[in-house]
């Protein structure tokens, strides 16, 4: 079954897309990543979708425009990337997160936006939407949802290792943590959200981001901000536990940097890109992590890579690439991954991840043209996943 995962992450600023084709022999799935790419957003629609996320106030009628705009927008990717892999059976879309109803550790809502009925309309492929909302419902997080993907693709390795995410924000799945009991994941806190807030800052919008981290190479680590920055409460709450923009966003950094109204630039994001590597790192020793996979937009930041293994010695830091998935797309195949399980009737969510009371089939699904035909359902899930590939150029513009 060839499936294709959509998704736009905390950093805003594209979508991610990759299609694989899925096979399930002597239970293992093997999915073989026949395209992998993203697409930035029109520039018009980033800068509004920015203007209404948190903590600006939004009104309905923005919201259902953003909606609409959004949902094109993937509709548009979508039949690409389709078309670059010869047609797909399924689409999954995961949206863009706009809002994380965050109380304490609980998880009240979430609401990612995308209109999947312009991806179905668009492609004439059923959509697998909405996935977040069964895990809240059910008692989770409703993330780290790429914890099902860790735990499958990581399954042989063996001591302790962890998959660990580098987007906006940071999160990790670690299969064997000690004292027995199953998987956890959580979000550690912010992985690029301030440091991108500080290079839009440093550069008065001419810049979304520290390429190469270039700008905290230049600066030095501010020991002060750093220990005000680590005495955030959210760092000291016990997983499950999820967190976003609605924390950590530039208004944030601008309420923390007030006690520092000289620090040059270069130190702020200095500090910030240590702020990620230190709080990665601390949890990382505290499950006693002795290989890290690492994916996302931050494994493309040298210097942040860098602060992450001074921190880590005696720990293997690599990449998802060793295993088949492209650290730029491993999101974007987890989601095909989830409409894969969902499609099949299968729970795609580990329940000492999210915190969820049991597992649950994800999503609802938006027939494509003519009549929806799914595959009969599965009685046992895969127990492995390995994955080829990609085997097609990947696009560029997303991070």
């Amino acid at each position: 079954m060839k499936v294709l995962g959509l998704i736009s992450g905390t950093s805003h600023d594209g979508i991610d897309v990759a299609v694989v084709d899925f096979a399930l022999r002597g239970g293992v799935l093997h999915g073989t990543v026949g395209y992998a790419g993203s697409a930035p957003y029109p520039e018009e629609l980033r800068a509004r979708l920015m203007r209404a996320l948190p903590p600006a106030a939004l009104t309905f009628a923005e919201a259902c425009e953003l909606d609409t705009l959004i949902g094109q927008a993937f509709a548009e990717v979508a039949a690409d990337a389709a078309g670059r892999a010869g047609g797909v059976d399924l689409i999954c879309s995961h949206g863009q997160t706009v809002y994380h109803w965050v109380q304490g550790r609980q998880v009240r809502g979430t609401l990612q936006i995308g209109q999947p009925a312009w991806i179905a309309e668009r492609t004439g492929v059923p959509v697998v939407a909405d996935v977040r909302v069964r895990d809240v419902v059910a008692g989770g997080q409703g993330a780290p949802l790429v914890s099902m993907m860790d735990v499958l693709l990581l399954s042989g390795l063996p001591g302790r290792p962890a998959a660990l995410n580098l987007g906006g924000i940071a999160n990790l799945t670690v299969l064997r943590p000690p004292g027995g009991g199953g998987p956890v994941a959580y979000d550690t806190g912010p992985a690029n959200a301030l440091i991108d807030a500080a290079a839009v800052r440093a550069s008065d919008g001419r810049l979304r981001y520290d390429a190469d981290g270039r700008l905290a190479a230049a600066g030095r680590v501010h020991a002060a901000l750093l220990a005000e920055l680590l005495a955030e409460p959210y760092y000291r709450l016990e997983a499950p536990k999820t967190t976003g923009k609605e924390l950590f966003h530039a208004a944030y950094l601008e309420s923390a940097l007030r006690a520092h109204p000289d620090l040059p630039d270069a130190d702020v994001a200095a500090t910030l890109t240590a702020l990620t590597a230190q709080t990665v790192a601390d949890q990382a020793r505290r499950h006693d992590v002795d290989t890290l996979v690492a994916s996302g937009g931050g494994c493309a930041n040298p210097t942040l890579m860098g602060m992450l293994r001074e921190r880590l010695p005696g720990v293997r830091v690599t990449a998802a690439d060793e295993f088949g998935a492209p650290a730029d797309a491993k999101e974007a195949i987890a989601f095909a991954l989830l409409g894969w399980h969902t499609a099949h009737g299968l729970p795609a969510t580990v329940p000492s991840c999210t915190g969820a009371t049991g597992a649950r089939v994800l999503g609802a699904i938006v027939p494509g043209a003519g009549p929806l035909r799914l595959p009969e359902p599965l009685a046992t899930a895969p127990t492995a996943l390995r994955l080829i590939g990609p085997v097609g150029a990947a696009a560029t513009g997303s991070r």
